[in-house]
């Protein structure tokens, strides 16, 4: 017998391979990966488990199959990060950028950031947590102060957390617009000191 779920799983999708990999997504999300059962993914996508293996051959196939446009689009955005985040010119479009890339993969980063400790011998999970470690390496060789290092995190890492503290389906409808706007204006004004802290390291030191 199917577990209830706390939101009804949306049947967004008509390609049975990529409705599944959507339905999965929110139960694992929802669920947990390990409180997740094919069976479970099965009865929420109206189709039988031999369907669902008949696309997948395991649920960890389709957990790497779901999570995988998230984080292929999260390897790509992260390059330059650094210098895309303190240039005057580029830095408005990389927020709007960040914040919607969050919003359209929120599902995936609650499963990564919350459940990526345990998950960790899969390989997409392994990937992930091996791009998160690439933005900190990023901040350390690209911004000279702890304070600028500091700033960046808080931001980055402030606006994903508020999408993973809560339920995975609690924003839905119009607030989104309102989350989306709120989350562009916080993170613009949190990094736009970057680009002016930054701009003193490349000069002349005074002389002691």
């Amino acid at each position: 017998m199917p577990t209830s779920s706390a939101q009804p799983i949306q049947r967004v999708v008509n390609d049975a391979s990529a409705e599944l990999r959507q339905v999965a997504l929110q139960m694992f999300a929802e669920n947990g990966y390990t409180g997740t059962s094919l069976q479970q993914i099965a009865d929420a996508a109206g189709y039988s488990k031999s369907s669902v293996l008949y696309h997948f051959r395991s649920k960890e196939a389709l957990f790497e199959a779901a999570l995988a446009p998230a984080v292929a689009e999260l390897d790509q955005f992260l390059d330059s990060i650094v210098e895309k985040l303190t240039s005057d010119v580029r830095r408005d479009e990389f927020v709007v950028d960040f914040v919607d890339l969050l919003l359209e993969h929120r599902l995936a980063a609650h499963i990564i950031i919350n459940q990526g400790q345990t998950l960790s011998d899969i390989p997409i999970i392994d990937q992930a947590r091996g791009l998160i470690e690439r933005i900190g390496e990023s901040f350390m060789s690209g911004l000279p102060t702890t304070k600028q290092r500091i700033r960046l995190g808080v931001a980055l890492a402030g606006a994903a957390y508020i999408l993973v503290a809560s339920t995975p389906t609690l924003l839905e409808g119009e607030d989104i617009v309102e989350v989306r706007e709120a989350l562009i204006d916080v993170v613009t004004e949190l990094i736009t000191p970057l680009a002016a802290e930054r701009r003193p390291q490349t000069g002349a030191s005074s002389p002691s």
